[in-house]
């Protein structure tokens, strides 16, 4: 699937897209593939909180002077909910491994080497754990801190103000209540119970 200009994708995500840490992506082949793919495949306000995923982990690294592989950051940032629509695969291990199985699909598309999509589809399956497993790499310490304290609030002491500036540019009132029923219940339906088309 080709790309999507940036000027293209949502009006809504327009304000993060400009923040300095992902803007400075943009451009990168895996990196505007991989926001064309969250467009396609997650609802708005969950595309939203993908977003604000990346952007939380990516302040949190540099709080920390974490290296890691930013670009491989924002793919998985972008895939880690995608489990929860009916685009994913049937396979075990509840929505996090079917959405770590559709960022697999699209690395080998993008030829992405054995070991980094191992590191990546790791971080996506290991998102939902209460804490990140001893063993884990940097994206998946990173990604489980953006995706848990965009939803919960946990660990914005490390990073003053940025989960409360991100929700005032892209906001989605209510959202950790409302996602937290919908994942309940994909539970038992397997997909997100509202259309999974693109983001308007």
């Amino acid at each position: 699937m080709a790309a999507k200009p940036p000027r293209m994708l949502p009006e809504a995500w327009h304000p993060l897209l400009a923040r300095p840490p992902l803007a400075g992506l943009l451009g990168q082949p895996l990196v505007d593939r991989a926001l064309s793919e969250m467009h396609r495949l997650l609802p708005p306000r969950v595309a939203l909180h993908s977003l604000r995923t990346f952007l939380l982990a990516d302040a949190h690294a540099r709080v920390r002077g974490l290296d890691c592989d930013r670009a491989g950051l924002l793919a998985a940032a972008a895939f880690h909910d995608t489990g929860l629509t009916a685009h994913a695969p049937r396979v075990p291990g509840g929505f996090p491994c079917r959405s770590a199985a559709l960022l697999d699909r699209f690395l080998a598309a993008e030829q992405v080497d054995r070991d980094r999509r191992d590191a990546l589809t790791r971080a996506v399956r290991e998102h939902l754990r209460p804490l990140p497993s001893r063993t884990a790499g940097a994206e998946a310490r990173l990604l489980h801190f953006g995706a848990w304290l965009d939803v919960t609030g946990r660990g914005a002491r490390h990073v003053p103000g940025e989960r409360r500036q991100l929700s005032d540019l892209a906001p989605t009132p209510w959202f950790a209540v409302t996602f937290s029923a919908r994942v309940a219940v994909c539970g038992l339906r397997r997909a997100l119970p509202y259309p999974s088309g693109p983001a308007r």
